[in-house]
């Protein structure tokens, strides 16, 4: 990629974080403060995807990637703040476990979608209800279970932070959620007391229509 000759604004460091959704989260929070034309440095590891993830992201939101370089033990990326287009396109999860590596995909897949512009609905039912409780942790399956801590800790440090954080996360950035009303009282989870105050408790009927009118379907 071509040397950049603008200088940057301001400088955003997250070597460590290998999780590309997570650079390009607090990266989109420091352009968002930003004049169009503007330049963000993101100081990443070395970490071969985010190269391509973190340009991939840039060309979605409008934005322009005019310098990646690689130094020692770290990559230097220097965006310079663009305008989206609008986009129509619609994302429709429904999200079934609990589980701490089954939560891990579809709410990265909703994250990547939400930081591209693309309009995100969220349907939690069955077990995955407990994820929406203000004490939830999510558990290791079988005989990993006591190992939970250790290995959401080092999730933690790449850059997978908690689900319920993640969820706060698409919430700021415009995501729909709702929730299985008859799940919500099979599972004893107060619809009173969710971490969100916004999400819709609706069953089946009412999420269909919202599926019916999105583009990409994703099913957990």
């Amino acid at each position: 990629m071509a040397t950049a000759t603008k200088t940057a604004a301001r400088t955003l460091d997250r070597r460590g974080k290998t999780i590309s959704t997570f650079v390009a989260f607090d990266a989109a929070n420091e352009l968002a403060a930003m004049a169009d034309g503007e330049v963000l440095e993101v100081v990443t590891s070395d970490f071969g995807p985010l190269e391509p993830e973190i340009t991939a992201w840039c060309r979605a939101a409008g934005h322009t990637v005019l310098d990646s370089t690689a130094t020692p033990g770290a990559r230097r990326f220097l965006i310079e703040k663009g305008s989206a287009s609008p986009k129509a396109t619609s994302l429709a999860v429904v999200l079934s476990s609990d589980g701490l590596e089954e939560l891990l995909s579809p709410l990265g897949f909703a994250l990547a979608a939400a930081l591209e512009g693309i309009a995100v609905h969220l349907y939690v039912q069955g077990p995955a209800v407990r994820m929406l409780q203000q004490d939830f942790r999510p558990r290791l399956r079988g005989w990993a279970r006591p190992f939970s801590r250790f290995a959401a800790a080092g999730l933690s440090r790449a850059g997978h932070i908690p689900a319920q954080d993640k969820l706060r996360q698409l919430h700021t950035l415009g995501a729909h959620v709702y929730v299985c009303g008859p799940s919500l009282a099979h599972f004893k989870v107060d619809p009173d007391k969710l971490v969100l105050d916004d999400v819709k408790v609706v069953e089946y009927l009412s999420f269909m229509a919202v599926m019916a009118s999105a583009d990409i379907h994703l099913y957990t």
